[in-house]
């Protein structure tokens, strides 16, 4: 699927998650830094490395 395929569905399942569920870790990057949805949001929404790598695991997980 296309970045702005991924970046599309990832926005849909943020956007129908509740509020408590986004400060809930969903990935850890590198070992090291845990990713709630809400960071993983603003690494998406500002297109970043970050987010381009969070988008990878997550569309790997099945998760978006």
């Amino acid at each position: 699927m296309t970045e702005l395929g991924r970046k599309e569905r990832f926005l849909k399942v943020y956007a129908n998650l509740p509020l408590s569920t986004r400060e809930e870790i969903v990935y850890v990057l590198e070992n090291k830094w845990p990713i709630t949805w809400n960071v993983a949001y603003l690494e998406v929404s500002n297109d970043t490395e970050k987010g381009k790598v969070i988008l990878d695991k997550l569309d790997e997980l099945n998760f978006i």
